[in-house]
């Protein structure tokens, strides 16, 4: 077997990092999930795929490349947080992949108990943000969201916003992929039949870069999206639909 194979064989744990302008971050995020990594003696890599920077993040996780276990995407043209996830789903070779945010909101230290969390009959374990570290807008357009999310898909995630997550990648093999998915995963693998579990996470305030969501982009838009979902929620196929007897 060749060392490529060898490699993509060992890899346990993925970590996929939608980047879009978070220069600053990024070195200090690599160095403490480098960390937190290293102890769980598991095989890992890390993604980071770059959503078409402007601020020289690009240049900066270049910088970083020569970590072996660290792995650079670029997109073409800027599609979003979805679109940085669906990409890093395609190309991560971990058995689980954790999914997290650039600007270091998400606590690497939390990755364990995610990884504990999830049983041999569990696809998805999400976090919920023990306290907000965000500003009064972000905060309520977030509770707005997903009490109305929550509504009209019939769904009961506590925290969508939030995408500090651990997923089996067998799970994601049917995933449609859209812009606004990452907000929605969980509830899509429910109604696809798989098992999601929810646990507490800390959330971390920011204190390099500037946010890329507001109202207009992330209550609004998501409101709507909820219709979309309502409308999957009545057409979705099952995984398990096959009889293995």
């Amino acid at each position: 077997m060749s060392d490529a194979g060898t490699q993509q064989k060992q890899v346990q744990v993925s970590v996929v990092i939608p980047v879009y302008n978070e220069q600053e971050n990024l070195e200090p995020l690599i160095v403490e999930l480098e960390q937190v990594l290293n102890r769980l003696s598991r095989p890992y890599e890390i993604l980071c795929i770059d959503d078409k920077s402007t601020d020289g993040s690009l240049r900066t996780l270049e910088m970083l490349q020569s970590r072996p276990y660290f792995r650079i995407i670029r997109h073409r043209i800027n599609s979003g947080e979805s679109a940085g996830q669906a990409t890093g789903f395609y190309y991560a070779r971990g058995e689980v992949i954790i999914t997290m945010d650039a600007d270091q909101q998400n606590d690497p230290a939390d990755i364990p108990a995610l990884l504990d969390a999830m049983g041999s009959d569990i696809a998805a374990v999400c976090g919920v943000r023990r306290i907000r570290e965000d500003d009064w807008i972000r905060r309520l357009s977030s509770r707005i969201a997903n009490s109305f999310r929550n509504m009209i898909t019939g769904d009961s995630i506590t925290d969508a916003g939030c995408t500090f997550r651990a997923l089996r990648r067998s799970a994601l093999q049917e995933l449609p992929v859209f812009n606004g998915l990452h907000r929605f995963l969980p509830t899509i693998l429910r109604l696809q039949g798989y098992r999601v579990v929810e646990i507490p996470v800390n959330h971390r305030p920011r204190t390099r870069g500037t946010s890329k969501y507001g109202i207009g982009n992330r209550l609004f838009r998501g409101i709507v999206d909820c219709f979309a979902m309502r409308w999957l929620s009545r057409r979705s196929i099952r995984w398990d639909r096959i009889d293995n007897r």
